[in-house]
């Protein structure tokens, strides 16, 4: 493998394009087949579910429930080590407190003038699916990051799904986090019939008003298409990084950091941006190297990331870095920078922003606190990582007295008339003949 370095001046429009763009190609590519998949389920329900699963996953499901029974649930801790049941229960507790934060009182009534009140009434969503990948390899702590805020805010019933392993049980981790986070229900399907499930319905998994997780490219197609029914929340598709380094940063370190979201997949985007060729060469060079103690499948996704869709971008000056960060908005960012805090104000748009060479991307991923499941494929411009809001929603509240009903009367009249709404003049002007 050849660590691809590039210098962005010297690329032209294609070129960066195409590393703008990242995955965001694959999803359209696989669009048409993954809307004859949602069409199946739809249209079949759990039979086109037993089949997606056995054909593209390669799981024949036999006799097993689609929906993964409680004694199965309840028994998944005795499965794991007391290290791994500590672990998810240390990293709950953490994700936790930080989504606590999100649940405080703000629906202060306002009285916007004499008599005129008005506020907002806070509720949850009566349901949320939360998509938990399977597929290159065990995401317990993708469960914990959706079920966690979903549950403080209250929501009713919370299904998730997600693949189950080659010889048909889910994954005990999995089970044990939601029995740890409260779910109500766990679906052994996952890919976009997952998806379809939770949008459409079948007999045994009961739509839902959202959808909520990351995924492959076919997860991310079958939200798209899926969007004018349900909820499917922020895009959260194939992992991204960028590593922001200065001449202070160790090379090594940085290519430590560089490498965890790439062995993601081959999908997946791991870009070092800087303006040190120096610092640049030093951690193509690790990246390399430590690239050859890394097992596979693992090994495989990061040489096609780091020939693909990765590798080291070299900038004139650290201006122009930080305009490509901005602009590429990565769903990663970690500042590997002499003071981080100060490039920190320089940061406009990124799902998650990590601060100097102790924040590795791993410890936020599992129990830093903060939530890791974030906008990609440059959505973090507009879009905010999943919190406890995600699964709420809020209607405006007003009540007008008469003081009040009588001092904008003949403002909003005036205002109708402008407009040529007949009736919502005639409602105030007939009200008190």
């Amino acid at each position: 493998m050849k660590v691809q370095v590039r210098t962005w001046e010297e690329l032209d429009s294609t070129e960066r394009a195409v590393v703008l763009a990242r995955a965001q190609s694959d999803i359209a590519k696989v669009l048409p087949a993954v809307e004859t998949v949602c069409r199946a389920v739809r249209d079949e329900g759990d039979a086109a579910l037993r089949r997606f699963t056995r054909d593209f996953d390669g799981i024949d499901l036999g006799d097993r429930p689609l929906v993964v029974p409680a004694e199965e649930i309840e028994a998944a801790g005795d499965r794991l080590s007391e290290a791994v049941r500590a672990a998810l229960e240390y990293a709950v507790e953490n994700i936790r407190r930080f989504h606590s934060s999100q649940t405080g009182e703000t629906n202060a009534v306002v009285e916007v003038r004499e008599g005129l009140l008005a506020w907002e009434k806070t509720t949850p969503i009566e349901s949320a699916g939360l998509y938990v990948p399977r597929g290159r390899g065990s995401f317990p702590s993708m469960l914990y990051m959706l079920a966690v805020p979903a549950r403080l805010a209250g929501v009713p019933r919370i299904t998730v799904t997600t693949p189950p392993d080659p010889d048909g049980p889910v994954d005990p981790a999995v089970l044990y986090a939601a029995r740890l986070c409260g779910v109500h229900a766990v679906v052994r399907v996952g890919g976009a019939q997952a998806v379809a499930a939770l949008a459409y319905g079948t007999e045994s998994v009961t739509a839902v008003r959202k959808v909520v997780g990351p995924g492959s490219a076919y997860v991310a197609a079958a939200k798209r298409i899926v969007a004018d029914r349900v909820d499917t929340g922020l895009p959260a598709g194939p992992s991204e990084s960028i590593v922001l380094a200065d001449e202070s940063a160790d090379p090594r370190v940085v290519a430590l950091d560089l490498m965890i979201e790439a062995e993601h997949g081959s999908d997946s985007s791991a870009i070092l941006a800087t303006a040190s060729p120096k610092l640049g060469g030093a951690v193509a060079r690790h990246v390399e190297a430590l690239r050859q103690d890394v097992p596979e499948p693992r090994r495989t996704f990061l040489r096609d990331v780091f020939e693909g869709y990765g590798g080291v971008l070299l900038f004139q000056d650290e201006t122009a870095a930080l305009d490509f960060v901005n602009e590429f908005a990565p769903e990663h960012l970690l500042l590997h920078t002499r003071e981080p805090r100060a490039t920190l104000e320089h940061i406009t748009n990124a799902g998650e922003i990590l601060l100097g060479p102790h924040s590795a991307f791993s410890l936020a991923n599992y129990a830093a606190g903060a939530n890791a499941v974030l906008p990609t494929g440059g959505w973090a411009r507009t879009y905010s990582p999943v919190s406890v809001h995600d699964f709420q929603k809020r209607s405006s509240v007003v009540e007008i007295s008469q003081s009040a009903y009588a001092a904008m009367r003949d403002h909003v009249i005036a205002l109708a008339d402008h407009e040529g709404f007949f009736t919502h003049a005639a409602a105030l002007r007939k009200r008190d003949t």
